[in-house]
């Protein structure tokens, strides 16, 4: 009996799909990475169908890659070893809502989208907003942050507790609902980020917050990269409380206009929002206007209305379709790197004279609050030389940053993309990691081929 039809008798044959287009589906991710199915497909209900998969996986040595949606960038949910896709979408139940406590108890294939609709109900909303509509599972997984970082934190600063099925098959807890503790290893800062590498998350219970009394947004638009870049600092250290700070080259404006039918001043801009009470956000609006107007800044828009709001952070988070849609049969290239704010614009301007250098077109962008800039490159998979070109000025772009203190992945995760940089990011440190997964998973069968080279 092969491995695939016992899989049948511990689920059901329901559960268990080798379905040539259900396969195809689960070969791939959103990024420019190779595809490559898995030898099937397993959709479990329960945290005790996940454990009995893996530990069966485990006895049988036969590799299991957690899958989410699929939005993740840097090759994660790919099986390169085929195997087992083990997709948790039907684990898609909001558990509880204690709303007094500021938590929420959730199942790993909710959405964030799915999960805001629900808190909204309560005056809550979950901070974490990678712009894909991920599942939280999946965002645990690679510690996904976002435009609203700067803030509110990134996914490893959500997380109070995770329910974890190891390799074995066992199911552990890594944290608890209180506050704080000083209680035993960090076990939630161990598993988030982990990448599917340690084990799979069949719940998640995560830190929300009260929808702000008021919003206010804004575009402002600078004479160049160097001094939005100032502008930020000197936001962030004049201590106005702001939620999201978003910087975009003139390049991107550009490919903005073009996909929405705008006229934005095609010029470095920041997209900003504060959120906070009347009294107090009138107040950092007006040292808010000053700081950019001393800095340069030649126009700056200010938005209160929910629906221009929404209109305006929609045309930064559509600024990759609109290149998908502009570049018909390319692929995008997305870099992700993350340096100390004063080492941001001088990585910022590299990377674009390394892009011209190579003549491959594309923009910068950035949650630039917290240091972490993006190329979107385009790139044509079929021509050799592209692809080549691409990857070097990836290759330049990671090499900046690690020379100045940063990080190869400020927020997309390891996967395979960015597997190449972890010794040299880490050090010594990289065979501790190692020592780690080796004691978790001895047989290597939780995601194999991510974050580790060797």
């Amino acid at each position: 009996m092969s491995y695939i039809e016992q899989l049948i008798e511990i689920l059901s044959k329901e559960q268990v799909s080798t379905n040539p287009t259900m396969l195809e589906q689960h070969s791939h991710d959103e990024g420019y990475h190779a595809s490559s199915l898995p030898d099937v497909v397993v959709f479990p209900k329960t945290k005790d169908e996940v454990s009995k998969v893996v530990a069966f996986a485990n006895e049988q040595k036969v590799p299991v890659v957690p899958f989410g949606l699929g939005t993740s960038l840097e090759g994660h949910v790919i099986p390169y070893n085929g195997g087992i896709s083990l997709d948790l979408s039907l684990m898609n139940q909001i558990l509880d809502v204690r709303n007094s406590d500021f938590l929420v108890k959730v199942q790993p294939g909710v959405t964030r989208s799915q999960l805001n609709k629900e808190l909204k109900k309560y005056g809550l909303f979950f901070s974490v907003d990678p712009g894909a509509d991920a599942t939280l599972g999946g965002m645990a997984a690679t510690n996904a942050s976002g435009t609203t970082s700067v803030k509110y934190g990134i996914m490893r600063d959500q997380v109070r507790d995770l329910e974890v099925v190891l390799a074995s098959g066992e199911i552990i807890h890594t944290g608890g609902m209180s506050a704080k503790s000083s209680s035993g290893y960090h076990l939630n800062g161990l598993m988030v980020g982990s990448e599917g590498t340690l084990g799979v998350i069949t719940e998640l219970t995560l830190r929300v917050y009260g929808i702000p009394e008021s919003i206010m947004a804004a575009r402002a638009t600078f004479p160049d990269v160097q001094a939005a870049v100032d502008a930020v600092t000197t936001i962030l250290t004049s201590g106005v409380p702001i939620a999201r700070i978003e910087l975009v080259d003139d390049r991107s404006i550009h490919q903005v206009n073009t996909y929405n039918e705008l006229q934005y001043e095609e010029k470095p801009t920041l997209f900003l929002e504060f959120h906070g009470n009347e009294a107090g956000l009138a107040q950092d609006v007006e040292f808010t206007k000053e700081i950019v107007t001393d800095l340069g800044c030649s126009d700056i828009q200010f938005e209160s209305d929910t629906k221009a709001q929404t209109q305006l952070w929609e045309v930064r988070h559509n600024l990759a379709y609109s290149f998908i849609h502009g570049f018909p049969g390319k692929k995008m290239m997305v870099t992700d790197v993350s340096l100390p704010l004063t080492e941001l614009a001088g990585a910022i301007l590299d990377a674009r004279k390394a892009m011209d250098a190579v003549q491959l077109d594309g923009a910068l962008l950035g949650h630039v609050g917290d240091g972490n800039y993006h190329a979107l490159l385009m790139i044509d998979m079929n021509n050799v030389n592209e692809v080549q070109k691409a990857k070097e000025v990836n290759e330049h772009i990671v090499s900046y940053a690690l020379q100045r203190g940063g990080t190869c992945t400020g927020e997309h995760g390891v996967g395979i993309g960015k597997s190449a940089y972890q010794q040299r990011e880490h050090g010594p440190a990289y065979e501790v990691m190692k020592a780690i997964k080796l004691a978790l998973d001895p047989n290597g069968i939780l995601n194999p081929g991510k974050i580790f080279v060797d």
